[in-house]
C-alpha cells in the first residue's frame, strides 16, 4: 500500500491515512506529518514486553492506551519544559511518557486508587533505599506467616483478622493473614504507597476467583473448575505471600529501570472531578483517553484496592461508568460531562494549543463536542487495535482526534 493512500470510505469520511511501515514513535519529530502516521502497530512491530516496559506494569489497569502511542503525539506536540495535562490520568501512562521526554505533566482522576497508580509510578526514589524496604517488609511477612520444618503450625499471636465482609468473602484465611499482616507493617516504612501498590497487586491475585476472569469476578470460587486459561482442572488460590513475593520483584526490577529514564521535569496528581478541578497553572496541550460510555467501572475494577487500604470511594461521579448502562439517555449525559470536562480544561490553554484525545467513537459522540468546548478539529487518525489485554471477539478500531484550540 502506498503512502498517503487512503482506506476505506469510512476513512475518507474521517481523512484517515495510512503509511505501510508503522511509525517508529523514537523518530516522531514536530516535522513529522500526520499523513505520515501509521499507528496500526503489529504485535511483530510492537510486542508486549514494549507495550508493558518499567513502570507501565506495576499493576493490571484496564482501559489504558499503550505508552508508544502517547510518545508519538508528546514527541510532535511537545517540547522539554512544557506541560501536558491529562483529565483522565487513569494509571499515569501520559505522565510517565511526559517525564522521559522531559515534559512537566499534571494528571487528574476521579479514582484514588489511580492516583495512588500514578504517583507510585512517576515518584522519585532513592533505589537503595527502596529496595533494601521492599525486601525488608517481605522478609518479615515470611517469618511472621512461612511455616518451616521446625514449625508446621503457623502461629501468630499478634494477628487479627478483619471484620471486612469484602475481605472475608473474598480471600481464603491463610491469603487474607498474609495480606492483612502486610498491611500492617507499611507505616513502619518510607515508600509506603509503593509497598501498598505492591500489596493492591498481590491481592488481585490472591482472590477467590478463576485464573481466567480476574477483572470483574461476580462471586468467589471456593471449588475447584475447569480453567479455560489453563486447559485444566484448577483450584482457587488459598496463599498471598507467593505473590507479595512475585510481584516484590517484579517490582524492584521495574522502579530500578524507570529511575535510569526518569528525568527532573515536574509531575503532579490532582484527585478529584476533572469538570471542577483547580489546575495549577496553564498547560501547552492535552493528551488523554477518556472513559468510553457504559464499557468500565473504575473503581470496581480495583475493588480489593478499596477495601484493603480503606481508599474512598466516588464511583457516583465516574463518567460513562458501565452501571450507568449505554442508553440514549446515559450517551447523552456522557456527551454532556465529557464535554464539560473539556470546556473547563480550555480555559487552562492559549490559542492553537491542541488537544489529543484517544476514543473508541462508535456512536459519534464526539463529533459535535469540540465546538461546544471552543475548539477545532485538526485531524483524525483511526487505528486498528490488534492486541489487546483481555479477551475479544472482534476487531477493535479506535481514533485519534487532534483539536486545536480556537
Amino acid at each position: 500500500m502506498e503512502q498517503g493512500q487512503l482506506l476505506t470510505e469510512e476513512e475518507k469520511r474521517v481523512g484517515v491515512y495510512y503509511t505501510e511501515r508503522p511509525t517508529d514513535p523514537s523518530l516522531v519529530t514536530p516535522a513529522t506529518r500526520l499523513d505520515e502516521l501509521n499507528l496500526n502497530w503489529s504485535e511483530k512491530d510492537l510486542p508486549e514486553r514494549e507495550r508493558t516496559k518499567h513502570v507501565h506494569r506495576l499493576h493490571p489497569y484496564l482501559g489504558k492506551f499503550i505508552p508508544q502511542l502517547v510518545e508519538v503525539f508528546l514527541r510532535k506536540y511537545f517540547r522539554a519544559g512544557e506541560t501536558v495535562y491529562d483529565p483522565f490520568c487513569g494509571s499515569g501512562t501520559t505522565l510517565v511518557e511526559a517525564n522521559i521526554l522531559g515534559i512537566n505533566s499534571i494528571g487528574c482522576d476521579i479514582a484514588a486508587f489511580n492516583c495512588l497508580l500514578s504517583r507510585v509510578k512517576t515518584a522519585e526514589y532513592d533505589v537503595a533505599l527502596m529496595r533494601k524496604e521492599v525486601l525488608d517488609i517481605l522478609a518479615k511477612v515470611e517469618d511472621r506467616t512461612q511455616a518451616t520444618l521446625f514449625s508446621q503450625q503457623l502461629v501468630d499471636d499478634e494477628f487479627e483478622d478483619t471484620d471486612n465482609e469484602y475481605l472475608l468473602r473474598w480471600f481464603a484465611p491463610r491469603a487474607r493473614k498474609e495480606l492483612l499482616i502486610y498491611r500492617s507493617l507499611i507505616p513502619n516504612y518510607r515508600y509506603q504507597d509503593l509497598l501498598k501498590v505492591i500489596l493492591s497487586r498481590a491481592a488481585r491475585s490472591a482472590r477467590l476467583t478463576t485464573h481466567f476472569d480476574l477483572d470483574f469476578p461476580k462471586q468467589p470460587q471456593t471449588e475447584p473448575y475447569y480453567c479455560y486459561k489453563h486447559s485444566r482442572i484448577c483450584y482457587p488460590v488459598r496463599e498471598a505471600f507467593k505473590f507479595l513475593k512475585r510481584y516484590s520483584l517484579d517490582t524492584i526490577h521495574r522502579v530500578e529501570q524507570y529511575s535510569r529514564l526518569r528525568t527532573k521535569a515536574e509531575v503532579t496528581v490532582l484527585w478529584g472531578d476533572a469538570r471542577t478541578i483547580e489546575l495549577p497553572r496553564k498547560i501547552d496541550g492535552v493528551i488523554t483517553s477518556p472513559p468510553y460510555v457504559g464499557l468500565i467501572d473504575y473503581h470496581e475494577q480495583h475493588r480489593y484496592a478499596y477495601e484493603l487500604l480503606d481508599l474512598p470511594i466516588c464511583s457516583e461521579n465516574e463518567i460513562g461508568a458501565a452501571f450507568k448502562g449505554n442508553s440514549q439517555n446515559a450517551k447523552e449525559v456522557y456527551q454532556r460531562e465529557i464535554a464539560s470536562v473539556f470546556a473547563h480544561t480550555g480555559e487552562y490553554m492559549d490559542s492553537g494549543k491542541r488537544m489529543i484525545i484517544v476514543v473508541r467513537d462508535r456512536d459519534k459522540l464526539y463529533d459535535d463536542i469540540a465546538a461546544q468546548c471552543g475548539f477545532e478539529c485538526e485531524g483524525t487518525l483511526r487505528r486498528h487495535v490488534n492486541r489487546r489485554t483481555g479477551r475479544r471477539a472482534n476487531e477493535f478500531f479506535e481514533e485519534i482526534l487532534i483539536w486545536r484550540k480556537k
